[in-house]
């Protein structure tokens, strides 16, 4: 072998790996999904991940923010596609809740992924040491419920609900009503399971937007 035969081999076997930072992403989302932040440690993140300690905190900085990365993911692979239908001006009201609320089942269930809601799953097991994060998480809670009353006071200024329609306390109990689905689906339920609770939940509409009224 020549020598500069041999200097290419021993460029290639040199050349370092590069790293995958939505797979890396992918892998740690899982981990936190499934042990939470304290629950995961560098170590965890490495073996999964399969990147050294050094390039994780190069490319992420720490395991915050780490941290931070994969519930940016979690929003980019899974909360868009369950927002998907409330964006769409060809269902009615109703029908657009309903269609969200089945995506989040399907969501909340698939067996890809760790059961429940990423942001209320994590949120759960937090000490006070981790007051930074349990903020992020909080913001993200917030997050989810002003999508929803975004959307419906568009459809009360359209006419599709009426004007005495509390549009807050809509909000909140169709966010309690996500919360409870996603502790359910993290206790094993399946989509049947929730689906039957969206049936309800339909059902139950009509009452429902006339229950949280302004009373005044």
């Amino acid at each position: 072998m020549s020598q500069v035969q041999d200097c290419d081999v021993k460029k290639c076997r040199g050349r370092p790996k590069v790293f995958d930072r939505e797979a890396a992403l992918d892998k740690a989302l899982t981990l936190f999904w499934t042990h939470g932040y304290e629950g995961t440690s560098l170590a965890d993140l490495v073996a999964a991940t399969g990147a050294k300690a050094p390039t994780l905190y190069a490319e992420f900085v720490n395991k915050e923010g780490l941290f931070r990365a994969a519930m940016e993911r979690y929003v980019e692979k899974f909360s868009a596609w369950r927002e998907a239908a409330l964006g769409d001006d060809q269902l009615s009201v109703d029908r657009a809740i309903e269609a969200y609320f089945r995506s989040t089942a399907a969501c909340f269930t698939e067996r890809d992924s760790p059961g429940g809601c990423f942001f209320i799953c994590t949120s759960t097991a937090l000490s006070a040491a981790s007051a930074e994060i349990a903020t992020m998480l909080q913001q993200q809670h917030q997050s989810q419920e002003h999508v929803l009353s975004d959307f419906l006071l568009v459809r009360q200024q359209r006419g599709e609900l009426s004007a005495a329609v509390n549009i807050p306390a809509l909000s909140r109990y169709l966010g309690c009503m996500l919360q409870g689905m996603s502790v359910r689906a993290r206790e094993g339920a399946e989509r049947d399971d929730l689906e039957g609770i969206i049936d309800t939940l339909m059902a139950m509409w009509p009452t429902l937007t006339g229950l949280c009224q302004d009373r005044g």
